[in-house]
């Protein structure tokens, strides 16, 4: 099925596919073992409001951002690939319904028309109460996906939704000629400035090495809060350090909308990226984070962008992928923070 808008913009919608989920047989008198026998393949032409599904995971099929950018091109498999890898891990959660409703697929280089349908499916996951965890693709994803969050949102009492990205770079690149995977952060924030809807923008991991100077002075213009790299470790002082600078954001938001770029993560664990870095932060980094994040009980949409299987070591970076999609399943609140 193909979307179309009055701009001529479309995109290719695919439902979920079983061959992406398979793994290990087990003895079937102890129950549902692994992530590939508990997944409920879902199709968002056939979502109702009574569905039973609490956590929906959504592929952006798209790496014409990165090529735009202009970077290594791959991440349109990344959904995919973290998939499969997904399916073999063994579950350790029994609340939970979990659900994968397929893919939003960029055609004819068309980023616009995907972008637009994919926010459209976030809205609808958002407003059926299912919790997105969102699958890329390049990080031009989350331009679409924190539109969706905010049409799932803008006529309830809580609108104001604060942005948190793990990233090496802040993604806040001016539009020159068409956006792309360095324009995200920018473009939601300027078009929030026109609405007079202030948006609140966090980056962890920043690079100075990966940010021209304009990008920094672009972040200080619109008080951007980041931490450099270097601040981003393990030790409890450094964890404590952080989490002390990010109550404030939490405490003002209604809403956190977390999105991980893998290119964040140091080489060592994640070298399939477009920008690879050996500076980036550690797996245990992001996993304490995000745990304390999740407790604030307001965070309501997830992703994760910029795998590129094309360029992965042993599949590396997409079990890593696939580690943090079992662990924010794991640990994510059951209800919807609204």
């Amino acid at each position: 099925m193909k979307e179309h808008t009055q701009n001529s913009k479309q995109a290719d919608y695919q439902p979920a596919h079983q061959i992406y989920w398979t793994g290990r047989k087990s003895n079937p008198d102890i129950g549902k073992q692994y992530w590939y026998q508990e997944i409920e393949l879902s199709n968002m032409n056939a979502l109702h409001s009574d569905s039973s599904v609490d956590i929906g995971l959504i592929g952006y099929v798209c790496d014409e951002g990165v090529r735009r950018n202009p970077g290594r091109t791959g991440a349109k498999q990344g959904p995919r690939v973290l998939r499969e890898r997904l399916a073999k891990l063994p579950i350790h959660f029994d609340t939970k319904r979990v659900g994968d409703f397929g893919d939003v697929i960029c055609i004819d280089e068309d980023m616009e028309g995907c972008q637009e349908a994919f926010s459209k499916v976030i809205c609808q996951l958002i407003s059926k109460g299912i919790f997105p965890i969102a699958i890329g693709g390049g990080h031009d994803m989350a331009y679409a996906h924190f539109m969706g969050i905010r049409n799932a949102v803008k006529h309830t009492e809580k609108k104001k939704i604060g942005i948190i990205n793990f990233d090496a770079h802040f993604d806040l690149r001016p539009i020159e000629t068409k956006s792309n995977s360095g324009t995200p952060f920018n473009q939601i924030i300027s078009e929030s400035n026109k609405l007079d809807e202030s948006v609140d923008y966090f980056a962890i991991g920043i690079q100075r090495q990966s940010n021209t100077k304009e990008l920094f002075d672009i972040a200080k213009n619109n008080q951007i809060d980041f931490a450099i790299n270097y601040d981003c470790e393990s030790s409890s002082t450094e964890l404590s350090a952080l989490k002390k600078r990010l109550i404030p954001f939490i405490e003002k938001n209604d809403f956190l909308y977390i999105t991980i770029d893998m290119d964040g993560f140091s080489s060592a664990y994640a070298p399939g990226v477009s920008a690879p870095s050996p500076l980036g932060f550690t797996p245990y980094f992001v996993f304490k984070m995000l745990q304390f994040l999740f407790d604030s009980n307001k965070v309501i949409s997830c992703d994760i962008a910029e795998l590129n299987p094309t360029l992965d070591r042993d599949y590396l970076t997409a079990n890593l992928a696939a580690k943090l999609v079992d662990f924010m399943v794991m640990n994510l609140n059951n209800k919807a923070p609204f």
